[in-house]
């Protein structure tokens, strides 16, 4: 661990950035610019090369400014103490040097230390991208509670170090990264830091992490152990109180069910695409040695999916699909009361209670009901507003392309230029308004420009749906995806300040498509996600620069 607080330089009252390095003098590049974008700059650079045997020095030789330290290899910890101790910043950002910031990093996490000074450490979102930076996943996200020990006993709620913005002198109290560790020493500090100081966390998506097939995080079984074993060094502080107690316990059962998961993943992929059988099986048999329970119950789901070879024609893949989707025999489905060419309701639902795609957008709602505050504006009325925001409101508009509304108070197409006044709310709530609107990213400028800087907008928009032909003043033009979607808006508000989930699966699109209403159907089997079947896609976009979510 780093040494103590005797050993500190001085410090400034901005954020560095702390790049370790080890034969990734390919990607190190990306890293440094990545950091020299900031939208605020840092206060310095450095470099830690542990030990490479590339040649990280020339890379860093390109940029004026960045400094590079070297040392033998000592591991990850040691080479993320060596840049705590030589750093003079009061706040410290660490990244590897195969991963990247994106541009309001430090300006996201110095944000969220202004609103939260005594945190030891705040932490935003993080996605996933390719070898080549393509985005690989959606934004990364799980918010911190008031107990944020109580958190990270059940889990490592971040996800990527890179993530998180440290107070330099509290990480250094705690004695910095423990080099003992070989794996898991963010989530040890997690830990140790979470017992005696608060932590907050925002919204803000600060970080991409690669995944090009070398990673550490990549060995499951590795990293379980690790995991585990960091996890275990908490157990005389987490027994001293009941409830942290049984946090700890049902941590370790979530560690173990996490990765037995991703092993058993990684087992059928293999089987299914025809690569070694005996690393398919050995797969199993580690899940099994991990976790017996959950690891039978998870094979005995998805025997038929596992048990597939590469097939070698077109035949082989109409058979290969069969045993990976298994149905009843042609002509033996009994179809029911779904056996006709009219829907069961032709409102969606709304005439037998509550419609299928309600259950998204309400819940989706729920989850960031403290963005819709202030100066709010609502299509065609504001009880989603009322519901979700009430005392927080100072002020209420409804929109509405109908001068027939008597509740709007702002009427017209959303795709005009200057419909809407500039830089005058807060949030937008904007739920299945967006498909009737032929020019999409006119209405997308519209609304980011009616957002003052750190508005929020929440928008839903269908997918797999029905289409409503009720409304005379509209017309229904579009139904999008996820990647649809995210491409249309991060052109206007940057992928940064972005999230796009998509919701629903085989089941809740059925439903949907009869006009079956949530009451009358197992709503536990919503929240299965299944991409390829999207009924709602979400978005939450945030105008840069402005407040942010702890």
């Amino acid at each position: 661990m780093v040494d103590g607080p005797e050993r500190r330089a001085p410090i400034t009252s901005a954020a560095g950035v702390v790049i370790t390095t080890y034969n990734h003098a390919h990607f190190l590049g990306d890293a440094i610019e990545s950091v020299l974008a900031q939208a605020r700059a840092p206060a310095e650079i450095l470099v830690v090369d542990d030990g490479s045997t590339d040649d990280p020095g020339s890379v860093v030789a390109r940029y004026p400014g960045v400094k590079l330290i070297r040392q033998a290899n000592q591991g990850l910890a040691a080479a993320r103490n060596t840049g705590l101790r030589e750093g003079k910043t009061d706040k410290v950002i660490f990244l590897d040097a195969d991963d990247r910031l994106l541009p309001h990093a430090l300006a996201a996490g110095l944000s969220c230390f202004a609103i939260a000074p005594a945190s030891g450490f705040v932490y935003g979102g993080f996605r996933r991208v390719y070898e080549n930076g393509r985005p690989r996943s959606e934004n990364y996200f799980n918010p911190i509670s008031a107990e944020p020990y109580r958190d990270f006993l059940k889990g490592n709620l971040i996800g990527m170090h890179a993530a998180v913005m440290y107070d330099r002198g509290k990480l250094i109290g705690i004695g910095g990264f423990d080099p003992t560790l070989k794996r898991c020493e963010d989530y040890d500090v997690y830990l140790r830091m979470s017992r005696s100081t608060p932590v907050a966390s925002h919204r803000e998506i600060v970080a991409e992490y690669r995944w090009h097939g070398a990673n550490i995080s990549a060995n499951h079984r590795e990293m379980l152990d690790w995991s585990l074993r960091v996890h275990r060094r908490e157990a005389l502080h987490a027994m001293e109180q009941p409830d942290t107690a049984a946090d700890w316990r049902r941590g370790r059962t979530q560690w173990r069910d996490m990765y037995v998961r991703r092993m058993l993943a990684d087992a059928k992929r293999s089987w299914a695409e025809g690569h070694s059988v005996s690393a398919a099986a050995d797969g199993v048999v580690t899940a099994m040695t991990m976790s017996p329970v959950l690891a039978v119950r998870q094979l005995l789901h998805s025997a038929r999916q596992c048990l597939m070879r590469r097939p070698r024609s077109s035949a082989d893949r109409a058979g290969r699909f069969r045993r990976r989707h298994p149905s009843p025999p042609p002509g033996s489905v009994n179809l029911g009361d779904l056996n006709g060419v009219t829907p069961i309701s032709a409102t969606f639902g709304f005439d037998r209670g509550t419609p299928v795609d309600r259950y998204y957008i309400e819940r989706f709602l729920e989850a960031h009901a403290a963005d819709i505050a202030g100066r709010v504006l609502e299509a065609r009325d504001d009880s989603y507003s009322r519901r979700f925001g009430a005392s927080r409101i100072t002020r209420q508009d409804v929109l509405d392309l109908s001068p027939a509304n008597a509740a709007a108070t702002i009427v017209g197409d959303l795709s005009c230029p200057h419909m809407l006044p500039d830089a005058e709310f807060d949030c937008l709530v904007m739920t299945q308004t967006l498909q009737f609107v032929f020019d999409m990213r006119a209405a997308v400028v519209q609304m980011h420009e009616a957002l003052k800087p750190g508005g929020v907008l929440l928008l839903t928009v269908p997918g797999i749906s029905p289409v409503d032909r009720g409304d005379p003043a509209a017309s229904w033009c579009w139904s999008l995806v996820s990647h649809s979607a995210f491409r249309l808006f991060s052109d206007v508000f940057g992928d940064a300040n972005l999230s796009v989930e998509s919701h629903g699966n085989v089941y809740a699109a059925t439903a949907l498509l009869q006009g079956l209403a949530v009451e009358e159907i197992d709503a536990v089997k919503l929240d299965v996600q299944d991409p390829s079947y999207p009924v709602i896609v979400t978005v939450r976009a945030q105008k840069a620069g402005g407040r942010l979510q702890t």
